[in-house]
């Protein structure tokens, strides 16, 4: 790095004796303007000089503010929201649906095989909600009643076995459906609409994956109008 400093001087033609007996002695004006512009000058380029040096020794500085960004965009809370339908080709479980109408994931949080996939150890709410359309018989007898059965499941290295297929309920909600009482929600043609709700607060590791399971003849039964069947996690 060069610095370069012009410092204008005007040497005058008269000497020492030109000058009048009472100006002898006497430092000149224009001398001392002179020495002033040269000491900004070598003010200025020691300045510039450790600014670069600081620069160039301590490159990491600007490195952590760049990741530091980073981390602050990575960090968004974590959450996905699904939507469900019934597929018959899924013998026990509702086909969750990510990226339609308001159904959204972030943070980490994924689907993956028809599971949600837990990014980061930490407390997570877990949720869960499905809707039925249940065909009823005429009579009130316990016969007619329809059991309605939802569950969340978890697979877990934490469980310490190699078996990827053990997997452990974490909610699971059962409500009776056809039950005569004054507020029913029968329709005229003898359809009742019941829906399963559950959730709750668990301490989740990284790599855990959440699915659902259901009986096949309920998933028959699925009311998958937006709104009615979800699945969803979001951090703490």
């Amino acid at each position: 790095m060069e610095v370069e400093c012009k410092v204008p001087m005007n040497v005058s033609d008269h000497t020492e004796a030109d000058q009048p007996t009472t100006m002898r002695g006497k430092p000149s004006s224009k001398l001392t303007a002179v020495m002033l512009a040269v000491i900004l000058c070598l003010a200025t380029a020691a300045a510039a000089l450790l600014f670069f040096n600081s620069h160039a020794k301590h490159p990491e500085v600007h490195e952590d503010s760049f990741h530091l960004k980073l981390r602050q965009i990575a960090n968004v809370r974590a959450a996905i929201h699904l939507g469900g339908e019934f597929n018959t080709s899924l013998k026990d479980s509702i086909q969750w649906m990510a990226e339609v109408d308001q159904y959204h994931s972030q943070g980490g949080l994924k689907l993956d095989n028809n599971e949600i996939v837990i990014p980061r150890n930490g407390l997570y709410f877990v949720y869960s909600q499905a809707s039925f359309a249940v065909s009823c018989s005429g009579d009130s007898t316990a016969n007619s009643m329809v059991h309605l059965s939802h569950t969340v499941q978890r697979w877990s290295s934490s469980y310490g076995t190699s078996d990827n297929k053990v997997y452990r309920n974490i909610l699971h909600s059962v409500r009776t459906a056809c039950q005569r009482a004054e507020s029913s929600e029968q329709d005229g043609s003898g359809h009742w609409y019941s829906a399963v709700y559950m959730g709750a607060v668990f301490n989740l590791r990284r790599g855990d994956r959440l699915r659902t399971v259901m009986d096949k003849n309920m998933l028959e039964q699925l009311e998958d109008d937006p709104g009615k069947t979800f699945f969803g996690v979001f951090a703490l």
